[in-house]
């Protein structure tokens, strides 16, 4: 059985019950998106991940994950670790890291935005992110059909989306067009079925009139998703507080590697580095961690960030959803008995 199984039935119970009490109760498996298999090529996971993307590799004082899955990560892993730039940057890891604390190994990457975590370092004992005030709630009125803007991309956040498209609320999503969801080529189908229910907007984002059109829907929504660390929307002249002024009921689902607040949200997180850093591994018989499945964190946090927009809209509003990739695993991993060692 999937490490996961036992968080993903608790979330799909939850978002039923809540589906069924602000719009049109949906049964989470008929989406069909909570697994990828048959939709990319994958491996058996072990050291390396199902997507042969993120390694675990032993430090000095225990074990990290990183996530080489972008080029310009593999292009900065000399800078990391200060070895030959010609080397293959997998050999490079596991021959440097084993000198170096994880601590110090992590206190770089963060430095680099090299999405990378050290095994187990997360703590939560709770699938429901927390939220955050950040506004006043709207009290017992609320607008049918809810109205939602999801800035997300790849996993996680599409999911969340899906989540309340398939209740009946009128999801738009968002996309860049200089950087459009990956996912859409990448995996057509499973695009479909995380945006199908969803219509599309493309903004360019270097665009003073784009940008300002954004900041509208924003301000315009019950629910904005996204999946940008907080200093992204500075550039684009969405600072959540001033939203939050002109939108105080609003419910922002903030889906990030390992945190929206402090030094957690200058941290770069991808499924695999985060369920690793989540605990969501399996041990070798000598204790070894081990991947157990497919970026484990995603579909876990995709559905605790609809549960905490669901409980959001419920109480009128006024929050920031805080879904940490990281603490979802982790609470994912308490769930199943499987929390690994710092």
């Amino acid at each position: 059985m999937s490490l996961i199984a036992p968080a993903l039935a608790q979330l799909s119970a939850d978002i039923a019950r809540l589906t069924a009490e602000l719009g049109r109760r949906i049964d989470v498996a008929t989406l069909g998106a909570t697994d990828r298999r048959g939709q990319l090529k994958l491996h058996a996971p072990g050291r390396f991940s199902a997507n042969r993307a993120c390694g675990l590799f032993r430090a000095a004082d225990g074990w990290i994950a990183v996530n080489l899955a972008r080029d310009e990560d593999r292009e900065l892993i000399p800078a990391w670790l200060g070895s030959d730039p010609d080397a293959d940057p997998w050999s490079a890891l596991a021959r440097e890291a084993r000198q170096r604390t994880a601590a110090d190994l992590i206190e770089g990457a963060i430095l680099l935005g090299l999405p990378a975590g050290r095994v187990g370092e997360a703590q939560a004992d709770r699938l429901a992110p927390p939220a955050l005030r950040m506004g006043e709630p709207r009290g017992s009125s609320r607008q049918t059909p809810l109205r939602v803007v999801d800035l997300s991309a790849l996993w996680a956040g599409p999911l969340c989306g899906a989540v309340l498209a398939e209740m009946g609320a009128e999801v738009t999503k968002i996309e860049s067009v200089g950087r459009p969801d990956p996912t859409r080529v990448s995996m057509p189908d499973f695009f479909r079925r995380l945006n199908g229910r969803k219509s599309e907007l493309r903004l360019d984002f270097a665009s003073a009139d784009h940008r300002a059109r954004l900041h509208d829907a924003f301000v315009a929504a019950d629910v904005v998703i996204t999946s940008a660390r907080r200093r992204a929307f500075a550039g684009l002249g969405i600072e959540p507080a001033k939203v939050c002024a002109a939108n105080p009921s609003l419910v922002w689902v903030a889906i990030t590697g390992y945190g929206w607040s402090g030094a957690a949200g200058e941290r770069v997180g991808f499924g695999d580095d985060t369920a690793a850093a989540g605990g969501l591994v399996r041990r070798t018989a000598k204790g070894e961690p081990r991947f157990a499945g497919d970026a484990l964190s995603d579909p876990v946090t995709g559905l605790a960030a609809a549960l905490g927009a669901l409980q959001g809209v419920a109480a009128g509003g006024g929050v920031l959803v805080d879904a940490a990739m990281a603490q979802c695993a982790a609470a994912a991993a308490s769930m199943a008995g499987a929390r690994a060692a710092a």
